[in-house]
C-alpha cells in the first residue's frame, strides 16, 4: 500500500507543481512566443530540464533535489494523509490560483523549525524581488516600456537580437527554477533515485510539461498575460533574466528551500508599480488592486498549507 502512496504522491505533486509553478519560469516565454509550435518551445524546456535533471542526479550521488531535500527525511511508513497537501495544491491550480508550492508540499514534511526558516527565506526574495525590480524599471521603463519603444521593438529588423537573448535568458532562468523546486518534485520519492527512478520520473514529468505547453499554460497563465507588455520578446526577456539572477543568488546563499512563487510575484509588482508611476500615473490605484489580488491568491496557498500541515500533525497524534 505505501508503495502505491510513494507513487501516487509523485505523480500528484509532479503534476500539481509543474503545472502552478509554470507562469514563473515560463509564463513570460509562452506569452512573447504565442506563435510558435507548443511542440518546439516544449522541446526546448524539456531538453533543458533532461539535462538539469540528469547532471544533478549525476554529480549528487543520486539526489535530484541539489541539497535541499537533506533536512527533510522520507517517513517511514509514509501514511496515506501526506497526499492531501499535493491533491490540495492540485485543486487550487485547477481554480488558477498560484500557489507556493514550497509551502503546500513540503511544509507536511517538514519540522517546525524548517518551516520557520523557508518562510524567512522566501520573505526576503519577496521583498528583494520587490526592490529590485522597482529600482531597475524606474531606470529602464521609458526606454524600453513605453508606447513609442514597444511600437520600435515591434519592427521585424530588431527581432532577432532580442529573440536569441530571450531563449537564453529563459534557459537560463529555466535551470535555476528547476534546482530549487526538484526538491517540490522529487519529496515523495527516495532521497537517492536509482537509475530506474530517474528515467520513470523523467518521462512522467515530459509527458506533464507537453500538456501544459500544449494548452498554453492553463488557467494561471492570466496573471502573466495581464501585466504591461508580457506579449513582447524584450519585455519578456529583461523579466526572465531578473529572476534568473536572483534564483542564482538564492541557489548559492543556501540549499534551505524557498517560496520561488512570492520571488517572481515580487519581481511582476516592482515592475508594475514602476512602469505604472514612470507612464500611467493615473492607473496607480487600478495597478495596487490588480497586485493586491495578485498578494492574495499566492496567500491562499500559504494558508492552506498551513491548516494542512497542522491537520497531519493532528493525524499522526
Amino acid at each position: 500500500m505505501e508503495h502505491y502512496i510513494i507513487y501516487l504522491g509523485f505523480l500528484v505533486a509532479a503534476y500539481a507543481v509543474i503545472a502552478n509553478d509554470v507562469i514563473q519560469t515560463l509564463g513570460t516565454f509562452m506569452t512573447s512566443n504565442a506563435g510558435v509550435k507548443w511542440w518546439l518551445l516544449w522541446g526546448f524546456a524539456g531538453t533543458i530540464l533532461t539535462v538539469t535533471l540528469v547532471y544533478g542526479w549525476y554529480i549528487n550521488g543520486g539526489d535530484v533535489s541539489y541539497g535541499r531535500l537533506s533536512n527533510i527525511p522520507m517517513p517511514n511508513p509514509l501514511p496515506w494523509w501526506y497526499l492531501l497537501a499535493p491533491i490540495s495544491l492540485m485543486v487550487i491550480t485547477r481554480f488558477g490560483i498560484p500557489a507556493s508550492t514550497t509551502f503546500m508540499i513540503l511544509s507536511v514534511f517538514s519540522s517546525s523549525q524548517l518551516i520557520e526558516k523557508m518562510i524567512l527565506k522566501s520573505v526576503f526574495g519577496y521583498s528583494l524581488a520587490f526592490v529590485s525590480a522597482f529600482v531597475l524599471y524606474l531606470f529602464l521603463t521609458k526606454k524600453f516600456e513605453s508606447p513609442a519603444s514597444i511600437r520600435l521593438m515591434d519592427k521585424k529588423k530588431q527581432r532577432p537580437y532580442w529573440l536569441v537573448a530571450q531563449w537564453f535568458s529563459t534557459g537560463f532562468l529555466w535551470s535555476q527554477w528547476l534546482i530549487q523546486d526538484f526538491a517540490n518534485i522529487f519529496v515523495f520519492l527516495p532521497r537517492q533515485l536509482s537509475l530506474y527512478e530517474l528515467v520513470f520520473s523523467l518521462v512522467v514529468i515530459l509527458l506533464i510539461m507537453a500538456y501544459i505547453f500544449n494548452s498554453k499554460g492553463g488557467k494561471i497563465q492570466s496573471i502573466v498575460n495581464h501585466k504591461s507588455n508580457t506579449q513582447h520578446i524584450r519585455s519578456a526577456t529583461i523579466i526572465d533574466a531578473c529572476y534568473a539572477l536572483l534564483l542564482y543568488f538564492f541557489t548559492t546563499m543556501s540549499t534551505i528551500p524557498m517560496s520561488t512563487t512570492w520571488a517572481f510575484i515580487g519581481i511582476l509588482a516592482g515592475r508594475e508599480i514602476a512602469i505604472s508611476y514612470s507612464l500611467k500615473k493615473g492607473q496607480l490605484k487600478k495597478t495596487y488592486r490588480m497586485l493586491v489580488n495578485d498578494f492574495a491568491k499566492v496567500n491562499i496557498g500559504l494558508f492552506v498549507s498551513i491548516l494542512i500541515a497542522y491537520l497531519i500533525q493532528f493525524l499522526k497524534g
